[in-house]
């Protein structure tokens, strides 16, 4: 429903509260834009007043009957490790994972081997179900939701009563009735650090270092004439020419 809601504001100080308070005439504009962009996905009326559109979210994603109200995720392709002014005014179609990240206060790297041993690892597992379940639906996909039967609590799911046990996505997350709703394609990770940064944390995790060196996801960072691309251990330019 794009809402955005917080969670044991009673224990905020009281500047913090007055903060949050004014922040919610944001929140909300933020929200509503949001909605109006998704809902022509959904069939829904994008120039609906607030409250009606808000309202008709909350019957779909609350009905029982609904068998695809989930596509959130849908679509990814990319997954941007850098300033928020990287990516202000760009219109990414809700296909990128965004997180704010500034080397400049990372002297250390820290944070970047945190974000790149964490967050980017949990992209590429997202990127990679979507891909896999698109691509062979039959074997690594889940088929048809409303025939689901749990196995295990959490091990996977028999469509219907037998068959192989099913472990990838469903076909109402990545299909619409009329089309694939999902692109197949390995997750780009586009960063902004130095490359000595990038090194180390490819040097140090052999995990990392696997994804890159076989090919799983791209890489790539932002460097002073354009990009710069990591491949087998070395990096190459991509220059933009802007006229």
């Amino acid at each position: 429903t794009d809402e955005i809601e917080g969670f044991d504001l009673d224990l905020l100080p009281e500047d913090s509260r007055t903060r949050w308070e004014r922040l919610q005439v944001v929140f909300s504009h933020a929200c509503d834009q949001v909605r109006r962009e998704r809902a022509p996905g959904l069939q829904l009326d994008p120039r609906a007043p607030h409250d009606a559109l808000l309202g008709q979210l909350r019957r779909r994603a609350n009905d029982g009957a609904q068998t695809r109200p989930e596509w959130g995720l849908a679509g990814n392709a990319a997954f941007l490790i850098a300033p928020r002014h990287r990516s202000r005014g760009v219109v990414l179609g809700g296909r990128s994972f965004l997180h704010d990240y500034d080397a400049s206060q990372d002297s250390d790297g820290s944070v970047l081997e945190l974000l790149m041993t964490a967050p980017m690892l949990v992209t590429h597992w997202i990127n990679w179900q979507y891909h896999a379940s698109t691509c062979d639906p039959l074997r690594l996909g889940s088929g048809n939701k409303v025939l689901h039967n749990v196995v295990g609590g959490n091990l996977g799911v028999f469509e219907g009563n037998g068959g192989d046990l099913r472990i990838g996505l469903s076909r109402q997350s990545l299909h619409d009735g009329q089309r694939w709703v999902h692109e197949p394609l390995r997750l780009t990770v586009v960063i902004d650090a130095p490359q000595a940064a990038i090194e180390v944390v490819i040097g140090k995790h052999a995990v990392v270092r696997q994804l890159l060196d076989n090919g799983w996801l791209h890489l790539w960072r932002f460097a002073l004439a354009g990009f710069e691309r990591y491949e087998h251990g070395t990096w190459s330019p991509l220059c933009l020419d802007v006229e």
